[in-house]
């Protein structure tokens, strides 16, 4: 494998109703690691990632996994990743462990014991069935069956939007676990700054169809600052909770930024940008 696992080279993606999702995306994630996709809902997050799945195709650019565009060899490309959906596609009628042998049936390679001991680690039980579990055992089940496939890259689709704290904290004990443990590289869509802050060793904020931020989290941290007032070196302004104004600056200001204050400033800034075009 190459050491980009994850490439988009000017990517555009446009749907039949006029509206761009994507608009002249360069992106190139490296293996190894977590890395957040952050941007608000219809910032196009889901769309990027299905086309590395191969579920849609660009309008404009392409895309590689692996080095393989999914669109034109979808098999080897799909044999490179474990993909898990926002909403977890569970059978009703099958427990568990049916959906381990499913998976096994489907997926040459799976590893049953392997998903099994991860979902032994949260006391999911093999034979609930799947209308009976939670919603964080459903999105815990939909990650073993990811995992279970062994494969190098993770693309996981805001897996945490509808949990609860405990079950998104679990979530991504089990994520970084893995990781760390197999050597993968996990892209992970979500717009919950404060759960991926732990996890993640990169971020990618995306606004409006763009990227507007690729970098590692620590390096995003130590090189951005808060103004209580206008600076010259201003990324972006947004409110602050106590109803003042606060800017996001790349440099050294009053304070240091958290992680949440960067990924706002940079989609304000997004979002500037959008309007005056």
């Amino acid at each position: 494998m190459n050491d980009l696992v994850l490439e988009a080279r000017r990517l555009a993606k446009r749907y039949r109703r006029g509206a761009w999702a994507l608009q002249e995306i360069d992106l190139e994630i490296p293996a190894g690691g977590i890395t957040a996709l952050v941007g608000p809902n219809a910032a196009g997050k889901s769309t990027l990632i299905k086309t590395w799945v191969g579920f849609e195709r660009p309008t404009r650019g392409s895309v590689r996994v692996a080095g393989i565009d999914p669109w034109q060899n979808r098999s080897a490309a799909l044999g490179k990743v474990g993909y898990v959906p926002q909403s977890p596609s569970l059978y009703d009628g099958l427990s568990v462990a049916d959906h381990l042998d499913l998976a096994r049936q489907l997926r040459p390679g799976f590893d049953r014991d392997y998903a099994r001991e991860r979902l032994a680690q949260l006391d999911i039980p093999a034979d609930r069935g799947g209308r009976e579990l939670s919603g964080g055992q459903q999105a815990q089940v939909a990650l073993a069956l990811a995992l279970g496939t062994r494969a190098p890259i993770l693309l996981l689709d805001e897996p945490l939007a509808s949990l609860d704290p405990l079950a998104r904290r679990e979530f991504l004990h089990v994520l970084t676990d893995a990781v760390r443990a197999d050597g993968a590289t996990a892209l992970l869509s979500s717009h919950i700054v404060t759960d991926v802050e732990q996890a993640c060793d990169r971020l990618v904020v995306l606004g409006v169809g763009r990227v507007l931020l690729h970098e590692g989290v620590a390096s995003a941290l130590e090189t951005h600052s808060i103004s209580l007032a206008e600076h010259p070196d201003t990324v972006g302004s947004f409110g602050a909770p106590d109803g003042s104004r606060i800017y996001l600056v790349r440099g050294t200001a009053e304070r240091p930024a958290s992680l949440d204050e960067v990924v706002l400033g940079y989609l304000a800034s997004g979002r500037s940008t959008a309007a005056a075009a």
